[in-house]
């Protein structure tokens, strides 16, 4: 293990420690119903890397900030980020059975419930982010927006309807990488800037170079996975290995091989390292996290 992965790991393990304890602290607030609240929980606290609410935090940190202002927010990104997956793990979309190694919430619990804790973490991400206590009042209203972008129809849910509108397609790579703009890439897009919004300090410069960065990391992101999909291990990734290929669905490998996609994947990082150049050691951990994005097993 190369030294920046194994402080892209230590860095993702100290984030997942505080962005966990915040999440269990949200969701365990007064419900409704105790069934919806363990589907909320299972979904949520049942594992994950945390990239995205890492790479929140590590963007505050670029900006010169400690990151405690951010923490709100990333927990915000991440109940987004767990949402999406229950509503793609469904019957209706992709219709898996198997996520981060354990039944999906449809399985473990019914479809209806499922959905509906989709819905109640959605919504909670948006009330976590509107009370957050450390950014003012005007980056907050800056930080919904950006988050409704990136996760509504213009965003991710946008391209999830490509994703599934392409499916026994052959797609061009622009037209591809337009559909993982929006899939992946937009959510963790939003991730970078939301941390950057959460300081005071932080500059337009710094806003468009860190754009630069989340834009190559989105794409770098699902370029692994897709890589993973055909090359990873079921026991290891936490779900089926040649999933997208047994639905036939577009993917990097299958446009561009195994050695092209691997190519691309290079050229994306090398483009992400790039856009930090402006940045000095504060950026670090973003440059660790991008290490790490590419070189994952999981």
């Amino acid at each position: 293990m190369s030294a920046q992965n194994s402080f892209a790991i230590d860095f993702l393990e100290i984030c997942r420690a505080r962005v966990d304890a915040e999440l269990d602290r949200c969701i365990s607030r007064e419900s409704a119903s105790d069934r919806l609240q363990a589907a909320m929980r299972y979904s949520v606290l049942g594992g994950g890397k945390r990239i995205r609410p890492a790479l929140c935090l590590a963007a505050a940190r670029a900006v010169g900030d400690t990151g405690d202002n951010a923490l709100a927010p990333a927990c915000a990104v991440e109940l987004i980020h767990a949402y999406s997956l229950i509503h793609d793990d469904l019957p209706a979309m992709d219709d898996d059975d198997l996520r981060r190694g354990r039944p999906t919430t449809h399985i473990a619990f019914d479809e209806a419930t499922a959905i509906l804790a989709g819905d109640a973490l959605q919504a909670l991400a948006f009330g976590l982010l509107a009370d957050a206590t450390g950014p003012s009042e005007s980056a907050r209203l800056t930080m919904v927006r950006e988050l409704a972008r990136a996760s509504g129809h213009g965003g991710m849910v946008g391209g999830q309807a490509i994703d599934l509108e392409a499916v026994g397609k052959t797609l061009t790579l622009a037209q591809l990488e337009v559909m993982h703009r929006h899939k992946t890439g937009a959510l963790i897009e939003a991730s970078v800037r939301i941390g950057a919004l959460s300081s005071p300090r932080t500059r337009e410069q710094d806003l468009e170079a860190l754009a630069g960065y989340a834009r190559a990391l989105g794409l770098a992101f699902q370029v692994q996975d897709d890589l993973l999909d055909i090359e990873g291990d079921t026991q290891v990734i936490g779900k089926r290995q040649g999933s997208d290929a047994a639905r036939a669905k577009p993917t990097y490998p299958a446009l561009l091989g195994v050695d092209g996609a691997r190519a691309r994947l290079a050229e994306l990082l090398d483009n992400a390292q790039q856009s930090l150049a402006v940045f000095g050691p504060e950026a670090d951990p973003l440059r660790a996290m991008a290490d790490y994005v590419v070189a994952r097993n999981h």
